[in-house]
């Protein structure tokens, strides 16, 4: 046996000692976080069961028969929701893009939309979003102006002055994280300066930004159960009209529900983006 057949097979059974060892340290560490995942739910669970006014609670918050009686009402509510937030989505990606484009405008003539965007999102995102839903559904129908306007368009109104504030700031940090070369290397080819915001920087930006944008989405989804304080009958709104009638609060449980299942998977979608993103960026690749 030559000397480099000799190498490779101690390089081999080195490299399988090495598979071997990774394997069983894997498998240890996943007994081990299930053990203490064990231990943690078995603690919770014990603290909750010898609490004196668990029996209570569990009829309040988590009956059954209450379940199942709202959530045929609280899932029709959710369709509101769901409505009312694909809307806004376009509404707020219309508004914030916008915004970030003018604030990174160094067009002399663009100055006072500079100085008017840059005090609105200011302003806007030191509002609370409830405060939002107020001035604008009661302050414009009390204009007298418009006439009457459904809860839900109001409700849908608000939600995008708020979050466009969110999402301009966003963009803007994407729009000037790409860098300079990129903008002077398309104006050398000849692209017009509109032309090298919306086929260069723009779409460079949004992979960097995307995890973010995700983020505010999935709150966007949340604060879209906010519209019920104007009247309009989604998802919270059917579960108080449930728990006004039988002074149980599991319909509000039932809502709950709902919005985790319906915020989940792009919860998931964000994590493994954002994962994703992490190795190209550690790989050296192109983000």
């Amino acid at each position: 046996m030559s000397m480099n057949q000799t190498s490779t097979q101690n390089v081999s059974e080195i490299e399988l000692d090495r598979i071997k060892y990774r394997r069983a340290q894997g498998l240890k560490s996943v007994a081990i976080s299930i053990a203490s995942t064990l231990v943690l739910v078995g603690a919770i669970a014990a603290f909750l069961l010898t609490s004196p006014g668990w029996k209570q609670v569990q009829e309040s918050f988590f009956s059954p028969e209450y379940f199942i009686k709202s959530f045929p009402a609280v899932l029709n509510g959710l369709w509101v929701n769901v409505q009312v937030l694909f809307f806004a989505l376009i509404g707020v990606a219309i508004l914030g893009t916008l915004l970030a484009v003018v604030r990174i405008s160094k067009t002399p003539v663009l100055f006072p939309l500079r100085v008017l965007s840059q005090f609105y999102t200011t302003v806007m995102r030191g509002i609370p979003m409830l405060v939002v839903l107020y001035v604008i559904g009661f302050g414009i129908p009390g204009l007298g102006i418009f006439g009457r306007i459904p809860a839900t368009t109001l409700g849908t109104i608000a939600v995008i002055l708020s979050y466009s504030a969110y999402v301009a700031e966003v963009l803007r940090a994407g729009f000037q994280d790409v860098h300079p070369s990129q903008r002077a290397s398309a104006r050398s080819l000849g692209l017009t300066a509109g032309q090298t915001i919306r086929m260069i920087i723009i779409p460079q930006a949004l992979r960097k930004v995307a995890p973010a944008l995700m983020n505010d989405f999935i709150s966007m989804q949340k604060d879209v159960g906010l519209i019920s304080v104007l009247g309009a009958v989604d998802a919270v709104r059917a579960a108080q009209i449930d728990v006004a009638q039988s002074y149980n609060f599991t319909p509000y449980i039932v809502t709950s529900v709902l919005f985790i299942l319906m915020s989940v998977p792009f919860i998931l979608l964000n994590d493994w983006y954002a994962e994703r993103l992490r190795k190209r960026e550690l790989n050296g690749g192109v983000v």
